[in-house]
């Protein structure tokens, strides 16, 4: 397999932590997101994914998979073990939710060509734009981490890592790096120490990718 990726790309991080979960061997193909103008818009990455996004992850026989959450769902299908869904079906609903809340109602708001227009378009200073991205991350982490410290279970939502947990650590990776205060989220800052102790998840950190740094 071939993952057409981005070292500091969320959506991508969350499918190299699946991968490595499953154990599935695979080759990283960087495409970088800000040189050049950006690989991803040129036309030979948009043969590829024509929405010109990270990640792509590329099958063993040419088929192209993308969008993080479908390619996650994929391996889950076609690996069920380890699991990375609860077993309960109305569990794995809830954590469904959990993972969507990140990946649709966090994530696209501060994503790269979001940040991208409020510079370029709409003329926002830095200060602006990343007041812009502190308010949608304490908007979207509050209620996360209310459920969190609810839970029984020593991963998100069973004793071990899922897809919520794949979700929120790339999400507070970029919370990090763009400088949030996380002193208001004390277990999300708990489960995400947990799920860094794990290989899987320590070999997907963007810092460990080849193109790190690029």
């Amino acid at each position: 397999m071939k993952l057409y990726s981005y070292w500091r790309s969320t959506a991508a991080y969350r499918v190299r932590i699946a991968l490595n979960l499953k154990g599935i061997d695979y080759e990283t193909v960087p495409v970088h997101l800000v040189k050049d103008g950006g690989q991803q818009h040129t036309a030979e990455y948009q043969a590829i994914n024509p929405q010109g996004l990270v990640p792509a992850l590329e099958l063993d026989d040419g088929t192209v998979l993308t969008q993080s959450m479908a390619i996650l769902e994929y391996l889950q299908e076609t690996v069920p073990e380890p699991t990375i869904l609860a077993q309960e079906l109305d569990t794995r609903a809830r954590e469904r939710a959990f993972a969507q809340a990140i990946v649709a109602d966090i994530h696209p708001l501060n994503n790269l060509r979001v940040l991208n227009y409020l510079k370029q378009e709409a003329g926002w200073n830095a200060d602006q734009v990343q007041r812009w991205y502190h308010h949608w991350l304490h908007a979207g982490f509050a209620p996360l981490e209310q459920q969190l410290a609810r839970r029984d279970t020593a991963f998100a939502f069973s004793d071990g890592p899922g897809i919520a947990d794949i979700c929120l650590v790339a999400q507070t990776y970029n919370a990090h790096r763009f400088g949030l205060d996380m002193n208001p989220y004390p277990t999300i800052l708990e489960l995400e120490k947990r799920c860094l102790k794990i290989p899987a998840f320590d070999k997907a950190r963007p810092e460990n990718q080849p193109d790190a740094a690029g």
